[in-house]
């Protein structure tokens, strides 16, 4: 049975134009041919970039945190208590007034208490400023070298400037060592994001998130088993073109450079509105769809891939809509937040109220930090 579905997962048809067979692909003659046996090295690559990166923030992202003056913020602790403890874990983290009313039966806590420690619980929960300091530092760093190693890799050859030779000799296509090692970091890259994502700060499109991690494995993936190279190298290529400008405008942020911050934002908006919808679909979706048809029949792999790239281009779209309203409330003043994130509970006691002197019943927060009327974050 296992050996049945393994012919039928493997089947020509699926991953191959018609009249062509792997032994069409296997290496002779000097040349060099993509093959499934050359992705395993990824899964340990993903690994050593989990531990590169434990020590990069450890040893890097940790020193220029302090070097920026990356504050944290005092957060209060709440009180252990093992009746609000248990409901928070095995419940919910945010009690109706119900159940407030009956947690402060249970725990002997008025109910203006028990909305307090949960307050102070989530609060606990929430990613530190470092952390997230030293995550954006870490994509930084390899978004910028991915995004110049791409440009290396790809720069020189003709399928850059005319698409049309991405196709010319599918898929008999001899595979470089430059695509070879720029397609195994990549992937490696992308596996290590997604056996860290439960650890890594979560924002509100953690969903999203994982689809993108999984989407871009799987095309990848397909993409080096149907020799699609050239055209993956382009794609990955345009993709680091501007993250690594979303990721050191965090850093900018967490350091208190408002201004820096908003600038960085305002160019990667435009660059990724440029790429991921401009360029993207009308460039690239154009060579994997259309350009194809012109040396090949239609076949599922064709088929396969151009709907994971749809899937992409969805999410593209997705993020767009966040990012053109973030870039006009940066333009007009209006933010200095990442709206991804989960925004930190302020105390609203009024004990505390009176001994903190705070006077506005809601204020908008940028790294926990209140934002007066004239936009201009209060000092502590």
């Amino acid at each position: 049975m296992l050996q049945t579905l393994y012919d039928y997962f493997w089947w020509e048809r699926l991953w191959l134009p018609v009249n062509l067979t792997w032994a069409d692909l296997e290496d002779k003659d000097g040349r060099v041919y993509a093959k499934a046996s050359d992705l395993y090295i990824t899964l340990p690559l993903a690994l050593l970039f989990l531990i590169i990166r434990y020590f990069f923030e450890l040893y890097v992202a940790t020193p220029l945190a302090a070097l920026l003056n990356v504050k944290e913020k005092t957060r209060l602790r709440a009180p252990p208590n093992a009746t609000l403890e248990h409901f928070y874990l095995t419940v919910g983290k945010q009690p109706k007034q119900v159940e407030v009313d009956l947690l402060s039966r249970q725990s002997g806590l008025s109910g203006r208490q028990v909305e307090r420690w949960f307050r102070r619980r989530r609060n606990q929960d929430r990613p530190s400023l470092l952390k997230k300091f030293r995550e954006a530092s870490w994509r930084f760093t390899y978004y910028l070298i991915a995004f110049v190693a791409g440009m290396a890799v790809t720069v020189d050859k003709p399928w850059f400037y005319d698409l049309r030779k991405v196709w010319e000799g599918y898929p008999i296509q001899s595979i470089i060592p430059s695509q070879y090692w720029y397609y195994m970091i990549e992937l490696a890259f992308y596996w290590s994001l997604l056996f860290s994502i439960a650890s890594d700060v979560k924002r509100k499109d953690f969903k999203e998130q994982i689809i993108h991690h999984v989407a871009t494995i799987i095309l990848l993936c397909f993409s080096w088993f149907a020799n699609y190279v050239r055209a993956g190298t382009l794609i990955m290529a345009l993709h680091d073109s501007s993250d690594y400008l979303l990721e050191s405008a965090k850093m900018f942020n967490y350091a208190g450079w408002k201004n820096t911050c908003n600038n960085l934002f305002i160019v990667f908006a435009v660059v990724f509105i440029i790429t991921r919808l401009v360029i993207m679909p009308f460039w690239i979706l154009h060579c994997t769809m259309i350009y194809p048809l012109e040396f090949y029949p239609a076949f599922f792999g064709y088929y396969f891939f151009n709907s994971m790239m749809v899937v992409l281009q969805m999410l593209h779209v997705f993020w767009a809509y966040f990012i053109v309203r973030m870039a006009h409330k940066f333009i007009t003043g209006k933010l200095v937040e990442d709206e991804r994130s989960d925004r930190e509970e302020t105390e609203s006691s009024e004990g505390e109220e009176a001994a903190a002197g705070a006077g506005a019943k809601s204020r908008l927060l940028a790294n926990g930090h209140p934002i007066l009327n004239n936009n201009h974050p209060k000092n502590d």
